[in-house]
């Protein structure tokens, strides 16, 4: 199979790559990996070279690895943000699903579960979660 992109396409695949890779083993450990996303990375990461993109990879005892230049670049910011987002939006929604359920309010009424979630949001999105207590029993 061959697949015709320019090598602004191919950077930005690698990207792809790596953010989907990083989504499926981040969090696992090295005997929990799933093997077959690390040797689609590795086998594009191997075309780095021959489209001029050294910088992007090194060799390590496991193979092409993406460089610490790439994960600088931009990657792990990329990554970082989205990480926050999702967060925030879980929480937001689990406190006011929580609120609600407290209040006898059915989670099924989806304007006042949104207006909850909104208020969360907007209460993050000024102060983070330095306003956030957390209640010994």
């Amino acid at each position: 199979m061959n697949i015709d992109i320019s090598e602004k396409q191919f950077r930005r695949l690698i990207d792809l790559v790596y953010i989907g890779n990083w989504v499926l083993n981040s969090t696992r450990e090295f005997h929990d990996r799933i093997v077959e996303y690390d040797e689609v990375e590795r086998h594009l990461l191997g075309y780095c070279r021959a489209a001029g993109m050294t910088a992007l990879v090194e060799n390590t005892p496991f193979g092409l690895q993406p460089s610490r230049a790439f994960e600088d670049g931009g990657i792990q910011e990329a990554i970082a943000d989205y990480e926050d987002a999702v967060f925030f939006d879980i929480l937001a929604e689990d406190l006011a699903r929580r609120d609600m359920e407290i209040e006898g309010v059915t989670a099924d009424d989806a304007r006042e579960l949104d207006r909850r979630r909104e208020e969360y949001l907007d209460e993050f999105e000024l102060n983070g979660l330095n306003n956030i207590v957390v209640e010994k029993p």
